[in-house]
């Protein structure tokens, strides 16, 4: 190492340079299954219509009033309330990071259940800010308890649920959700990233609760490549939330994908139709290989837990598809691994070699 590269790392602070990174696995030359992506294309025509539609984009030029459009359009196509408030950001990851930027004073508190999806802490981490896991029951459902007293104890200024949850995949109990929401003192914001999939949706509190935000993506209706999410609620929240956003943060082919995609949202209702009908036939045939626990799912992922994480995800690897091995983000986690559901024939081969990989494990431990 340098003089003069460790001069330049001095500068860096120490808690950024302690941090591991958020890490994206390469899954080149894999059956891609450890992500939660949508796994249809547009029909051909589609494609055709949409790469000419973006070819005609004036890209020499700044994003301008389709952005605000896009913005309209995603809130007609959620039923927003009238006189609420809508935001873009690139992905729900930037939205993370903007709200924990809003409640960035000092000794200010992020919550969430945990497990939970990993930016919520990530994000509060970056900016300095204290994070409070709650752990859910072993039946991964929200401890109302235990929730209910982090809230008294330590205030938070942001408190996230996630509707589904990630990784776990289920739908927490309405009820306990809506009570948390009464004694929350500061933000609270539901994340339905997965909403496409599942039976329920949390817009109804929008209209009950100023201090609620919904949070949503159009990664998981089948655009994780075009990088947009959308924040919803209380108008002047959001506004102000909005002050922190970076201008163009929506390039001008994105808005326009997104235009595209809604205009034709029948088309991606039907692929996520076609998805739920595979997740249940996917918890069926789960459900019949032993040693093996599917956990109830209103996603388009399956939290499932085998005799070994680590050895599963090995032999599935080696067999040409990549899971998500998510056993060492939390204890109740212990043995899990996350599936993501895929087109019928894609579900097949991982089953194939799922089967395949826990038969071998069986033999050598008979060995």
């Amino acid at each position: 190492m340098t003089a003069f590269l460790t001069r330049a790392l001095e500068h860096i602070r120490d808690d950024v340079r302690a941090l591991h990174a958020y890490q994206v696995h390469s899954a080149a030359g894999l059956l891609k299954m450890d992500a939660m992506e949508n796994p249809y294309r547009l029909p051909e025509s589609l494609q055709q219509a949409l790469g000419e539609r973006l070819g005609r984009v004036a890209i020499n030029r700044y994003p301008g009033e389709r952005s605000g459009e896009l913005a309209q359009a995603l809130a007609r196509h959620a039923g927003m309330p009238a006189h609420h408030g809508i935001m873009l950001g690139n992905g729900s990851d930037e939205l993370i990071s903007l709200l924990s930027l809003a409640v960035a004073r000092p000794g200010a508190t992020v919550m969430a259940p945990v497990p939970g999806f990993v930016m919520y802490e990530l994000s509060a981490r970056y900016l300095g800010l204290n994070f409070v896991g709650v752990p859910l029951t072993p039946q991964f459902e929200l401890d109302e308890a235990a929730m209910q007293a982090a809230i008294e104890t330590h205030q938070p200024a942001l408190l996230y649920l996630a509707y589904p949850n990630n990784p776990t995949a289920n739908l927490w109990d309405a009820d306990v959700i809506e009570r948390l929401v009464q004694i929350a003192p500061g933000l609270v914001v539901i994340d339905e990233a997965y909403q496409p999939f599942a039976a329920r949706n949390a817009m109804g509190l929008l209209d009950r609760y100023d201090h609620v935000l919904v949070m949503r993506t159009m990664s998981k209706f089948g655009l994780a490549g075009v990088r947009i999410g959308y924040l919803m609620g209380q108008a002047e929240v959001v506004h102000q939330v909005d002050k922190l956003r970076p201008p163009y943060n929506i390039s001008v082919l994105n808005a326009e994908a997104g235009l595209f995609a809604l205009e034709h949202a029948d088309v991606y209702d039907q692929q996520a139709a076609e998805l739920r009908a595979e997740r249940e036939r996917l918890q069926a045939e789960l459900a019949q290989l032993p040693g093996v626990t599917a956990f109830p799912s209103e996603g388009n992922m399956i939290l499932t837990r085998v005799p070994d994480a680590n050895a599963v995800h090995a032999g599935l690897k080696a067999r040409g598809v990549l899971i998500k091995n998510v056993s060492g983000m939390h204890p109740l986690l212990a043995r899990c691994v996350r599936l993501t559901v895929g087109t019928p024939q894609e579900n097949h081969t991982m089953l194939t070699a799922l089967r395949a990989t826990l038969a071998e494990q069986a033999g050598s431990v008979a060995l």
